[in-house]
């Protein structure tokens, strides 16, 4: 069996660690295609939350406290540039985090596209699946925000890790994706999927500037695979990080049932063939969506696991 998944963020890197528990269960083959929309260049260096966020994680280096950068890291970096008085002084670089950011960017600055980029970092870790950038391309999540009586765009980077999301929002835009092509080996880990999955991420930012290639669109709605995806609202709340205030950006309702209705039947043009919802949402309607109820708490890998489990049955 061949599994894809589409992927991104802490919760989307946590539910890759059951992926990966029950893809080993049943001898399948797991390929994440990842969210680039938060990737930025940050004193010099190319920095790809998502990427890393899910290395980290499948590879037993993801600081479980904070959930995200490197365990037991160190800021002598961070420290000595605040010194300087360099800026951006919001964006903060741990010791160890930087030594990957380096190494991908002279690999980058070399010719190497970002998916063999990742594949090296890759060889390090040991992901025990295949991670795939969504594009090799230049992609960035922007966000139209009021910010000191201006209406501008910013990266997504500064809307959240500066302002905390705590300024007057009203769009998200995935700058370049109209040009972006899938990276090497998207298209065909989409064509020979048995099914996809998409994660329980944040649908704004961590799955739409996926979606938001073209190709990569068309090839998982109109492709063979049934498309299952994970509620990341539970109870009508986001498990964690800013989905709310995503959702309520877009008008869109923050609930099970809102995301669900949100990507759409694939059947009239939207994502999703099934919709597995956490048990307090039982009776969250998605119409033309076939919607099931069960546990969707990742307290731990047999847990996650069985949320997979209960996706692919539900795929059936």
């Amino acid at each position: 069996m061949r599994i894809v998944v589409l992927t991104g963020g802490i919760g989307g890197a946590r539910f890759l660690v059951g992926v990966r528990a029950h893809a080993r269960s049943i001898g399948a083959d797991v390929t994440a295609i990842v969210n680039v929309g938060d990737d930025v260049r940050m004193h010099g260096l190319q920095i790809c939350p998502d990427l890393d966020s899910v290395m980290y994680t499948l590879g037993g280096a993801a600081d479980p406290e904070r959930g995200w950068g490197r365990v037991g890291e160190t800021w002598v970096v961070k420290e000595e540039l605040a010194k300087y008085g360099v800026e951006p002084s919001w964006f903060g670089l741990g010791d160890s985090d930087t030594a990957t950011h380096l190494v991908r960017t002279t690999m980058l600055n070399a010719g190497y596209p970002l998916s063999a980029v990742t594949a090296a970092l890759c060889e390090r870790w040991q992901p025990g699946i295949t991670m795939l950038p969504a594009t090799d391309d230049r992609l960035e999540t922007h966000v139209v925000v009021d910010v000191d009586g201006e209406r501008k765009a910013i990266h997504f980077q500064e809307w959240w890790v500066r302002h905390r999301g705590e300024v007057p929002t009203h769009n998200f835009v995935f700058r370049g994706a109209d040009a972006a092509k899938p990276a090497a080996g998207v298209l065909d880990a989409i064509a020979g999927a048995d099914v996809v999955l998409v994660a329980p991420s944040n649908p704004v930012v961590s799955i739409a500037p996926i979606l938001a290639v073209p190709a990569l669109r068309e090839a998982v709605t109109a492709g063979p695979a049934p498309v299952v995806g994970v509620s990341p609202i539970i109870g009508g709340s986001p498990v964690r990080g800013m989905a709310d205030k995503c959702l309520a950006t877009l008008e869109v309702e923050v609930s099970a049932g809102g995301v669900g209705r949100m990507y759409g039947p694939r059947a009239e043009g939207g994502l999703l063939d099934a919709w597995l919802v956490d048990t307090s949402d039982e009776g969250a309607e998605v119409p033309g969506v076939r919607t099931r109820a069960v546990p969707l708490w990742m307290r731990d890998e047999a847990a996650t696991a069985r949320m997979v489990a209960d996706a692919l049955e539900l795929a059936r």
